[in-house]
């Protein structure tokens, strides 16, 4: 996403960030306690800098659900705009972020690629364990399609069904089809603007 920052030749200052709060544009790579706690930083700061969205470059292939579930969290809780953005690609739960951003700001390169898919377990131990693991696994699947589906304007099963009749294998999108279901708002990248300029009014 290009970011372009104008100031005023007027404006006679060496460090723009001694003027001004530079928007933040958080890029997403890594789904993990650590990513998380980044997100979680740098989606406060994007409220402290008088920009009016937060842009979330969406550049992932996945990883794990209880650290996206966190990120959506820090999202539904955020009291300005997010638009997602994939320049390349967003798979597992980079896809399933990207997928709830804002109405209206959910952006696709033309050479973009989503994977959606169930969510995978890799837990082991006494069957019992398994067993409740499968319980919780098909519980948080369910539960982020059927957010997702609410996100994206569908049916709650809309996404669910896809997968299934899919044979529940993993199912590759281009910006295109990703638009057709709703996902994808706009097969273009956008562009961050900020202008700095003086006034001068004499009354």
């Amino acid at each position: 996403m290009l970011k372009k920052i104008e100031v005023d030749p007027r404006i006679k200052v060496k460090n723009l960030a001694d003027l001004i709060e530079q928007p933040v544009v958080i890029r997403l790579k890594k789904f993990n306690e650590e990513g998380t706690d980044k997100f979680s930083e740098e989606l406060n700061k994007a409220h402290e800098t008088g920009q009016n969205v937060v842009p979330i470059v969406v550049d992932s292939y996945g990883g794990q659900v209880y650290s996206l579930l966190g990120m959506i969290s820090e999202i539904q809780n955020c009291h300005l705009p997010v638009a997602t953005i994939v320049e390349s690609k967003a798979m597992s739960a980079g896809a399933i972020l990207f997928g709830l951003g804002n109405e209206g700001l959910r952006y696709m390169s033309p050479h973009a690629t989503l994977i959606v898919h169930e969510v995978s377990s890799f837990q082991f131990g006494k069957v019992e364990d398994l067993k409740a693991d499968v319980d919780e696994t098909d519980r948080l699947n369910t539960y982020i399609f059927e957010l997702l589906s609410k996100n994206c304007k569908k049916n709650k099963n809309y996404f669910l069904d896809i997968i299934h009749k899919k044979g529940h294998a993993d199912w590759y999108l281009d910006a295109k089809e990703a638009k057709k279901h709703g996902l994808c708002n706009h097969i273009r990248l956008p562009s961050f603007n900020v202008s700095v300029n003086v006034d001068y009014q004499f009354n």
